[in-house]
């Protein structure tokens, strides 16, 4: 049986805090060629989540700790869905190729992720061009527009 205590995830927010990215994470299954990829990601305030979209799986997302906003973008990157997912929202099912950001709201927070596997990593045309990659410049001004961003906006440099 395999099981994430409360425990495991302090030891996992204590753990995002220390590194760079700011995340850390914990694996259910046993490997990247699972049919099924199911994972704790524990995510810092502050940490950076790329636009993205996976065309070949539909995504689910169920907070464990914390409150989290999840973006939803049409093709041109306009705001289409916004959710605050750890209050009212509980489970948030994304189909296929829905392009998506997520920002961590309260330190501490651990989110669970299930997808179809095998895992697969993200192309660039799998990512939202007018976004800067992790490390890029320009990430910071990014984050503060997702904290804000409503239905209908899209991100301008200002």
């Amino acid at each position: 049986m395999k099981q994430i205590t409360a425990h495991d995830l302090t030891s996992m927010s204590e753990q995002a805090a220390t590194v760079p990215r700011l995340r850390s994470h914990r694996t259910l299954h046993e490997e990247l060629s699972d049919p099924v990829q199911r994972l704790a990601i524990a995510m810092e305030p502050g940490t950076y989540i790329r636009p993205h979209r996976h065309p070949q799986t539909w995504e689910l997302l169920t907070p464990l700790r914390g409150r989290f906003v999840v973006l939803q973008f049409d093709d041109q990157g306009v705001v289409i869905q916004r959710t605050l997912l750890g209050e009212e929202t509980k489970v948030l099912e994304m189909p296929a190729s829905t392009w998506h950001a997520v920002l961590s709201v309260d330190p501490g927070g651990v989110v669970f992720e299930v997808k179809q596997g095998p895992y697969q990593a993200l192309a660039e045309e799998d990512c939202m061009p007018w976004a800067p990659p992790e490390g890029g410049q320009g990430i910071e001004a990014v984050m503060r527009w997702y904290a804000t961003a409503k239905v209908g906006d899209r991100f301008s440099v200002k």
